[in-house]
């Protein structure tokens, strides 16, 4: 399978740089799978999909201020993007990366020292002379590379969502930014339940595909959970006909890989390209992905490639915001 087949062109105007004022009233592309049609709504619309006895599955993942700026001793500035939430030695990509020997001390802006160590799986492992928690007082909101401008301090709430509970995420579950409290009260007053997975969301989603043939690509492993509440919860709706709506690529991989490996928690480095088959997923809420991305290999794997390409032909028809803080699309 060529990757090249997954790209499409995109105008640099449609990237969203900022969220929509309201959360809620993004637009929503209606995606129906069985019929091929394609309908444009508002996010808040999206109550309406769901019935008695569905479950809603949210992944709720906190993103930490992972972006740390500092100094070597000669005076040259160095960026420690961190890729996970250890004491006392991180995973990161350090930038630039040639120039630093093992064993060298950056100082942070905050006046902490950060050591580089050894190469990890896929940056430097650093040492830091404070606990994490310490650390990430001072640590910017890693905003992906193509919202091209500074974090805010706004972004520190926008580049959550509203149910985060646990720590550890280096990029947002986009895809449930979407969500107010309000939102999904209106989803629970339908009837549906509203059930939780942590994935913590760091480079194996985001990283790039170097491969033109698909099948050679291999994630990066992120850490899971699903409580036996969720899988419980999914369970009896399964029985009970209930439909099953995840909420962004990392909850469709997690609730996919323990119906696969029957493991609720652990690492997950489960890739989802054409040619799956979905056990549990009914219908996936998610945004507009990069091309020739992961993201992009699972959603047309969920509903077609052909299908996918259609549809973004359309959202950039229509003007649709795209990517991290862009608009929203519902897969039926």
């Amino acid at each position: 399978m060529k990757l090249s087949d997954f790209d499409y062109d995109l105008p640099k105007e449609l990237i969203a740089q900022y969220p929509s004022e309201r959360r809620e009233k993004c637009r929503l592309m209606v995606l129906d799978r069985r019929s091929r049609r394609i309908e444009h709504k508002t996010f808040e619309d999206i109550a309406g999909y769901f019935k008695n006895g569905d479950r809603l599955i949210l992944n709720n993942t906190r993103v930490i201020p992972a972006r740390l700026f500092g100094r070597r001793a000669t005076g040259g500035k160095v960026e420690l993007f961190l890729l996970e939430k250890k004491d006392p030695v991180c995973e990161a990509l350090v930038r630039p990366s040639g120039r630093l020997r093992e064993g060298e001390r950056i100082t942070l802006e905050s006046g902490a020292e950060a050591q580089v160590l050894g190469r990890g799986d896929v940056g430097r492992l650093v040492r830091f002379d404070r606990p994490i928690e310490e650390i990430l007082k001072s640590g910017h909101m890693p905003l992906p590379p193509y919202i091209d401008r500074p974090d805010q301090d706004s972004d520190r709430n926008d580049y959550q969502t509203v149910y985060g509970a646990s720590d550890g995420a280096t990029a947002s579950p986009t895809a449930g930014l979407h969500f107010t409290k309000e939102l999904l009260s209106s989803i629970a007053s339908n009837g549906a339940g509203v059930d939780y997975v942590t994935l913590h969301t760091n480079y194996g989603t985001f990283a790039p595909v170097k491969t033109e043939e698909v099948e050679g690509h291999r994630m990066h492993r992120e850490r899971f959970n699903i409580p036996a509440e969720t899988i419980g919860a999914i369970e009896g709706a399964k029985k009970n006909g209930g439909k099953v709506f995840a909420v962004g690529t990392t909850s469709a991989r997690s609730l996919e890989y323990w119906a696969r490996e029957g493991k609720s928690e652990g690492d997950n480095d489960l890739f989802i390209y054409p040619g799956f088959e979905f056990k549990v997923v009914d219908h996936l809420i998610t945004n507009f992905h990069l091309p020739k991305s992961t993201l992009m290999l699972l959603v047309s794997a969920f509903a077609g490639r052909d299908f996918i390409l259609e549809a973004y032909r359309q959202a950039i028809e229509e003007r649709y915001r795209f990517f991290s803080y862009g608009d929203s699309m519902l897969i039926l």
